[in-house]
């Protein structure tokens, strides 16, 4: 089983930047894609990007071109980088790792104020 620990969000303004990261620590051999995933309140979760073990991505249409998922393997690590952030991405973000099973981090509280 994987555990997942995640850091980085925040407050920011309209237009800021903030940098997620999530420490992966266990069966970390077994883990075949990575991925972050949101919940706003009174709405479903919903992926926000998703790295495979080969390296490739794929991103919700709402942050092409602001987001970015990339991955540290000697640090076991994935990190979402969030530029140009709007008010509409405030919301819980949630790691995901996909292996034999399936595991979720905390989850961390991501405000953008207009």
């Amino acid at each position: 089983q994987v555990q997942l620990v995640e850091s980085g969000g925040g407050l920011v303004q309209t237009g800021g930047s903030l940098r997620l990261s999530c420490a992966a620590s266990g069966s970390i051999f077994s883990v075949n894609a990575m991925a972050w995933y949101r919940q706003a309140p009174g709405k479903q979760r919903e992926l926000v990007a998703a790295i495979t073990s080969g390296g490739l991505t794929n991103y919700a249409d709402s942050v092409k071109g602001r987001f970015t998922i990339s991955r540290d393997d000697a640090k076991n690590t994935v990190y979402l980088q969030m530029n140009s952030l709007k008010p509409e991405d405030t919301a819980v973000y949630y790691c995901y790792a996909r292996g034999p099973g399936r595991s979720w981090g905390q989850g961390t509280q991501v405000t953008v104020s207009s």
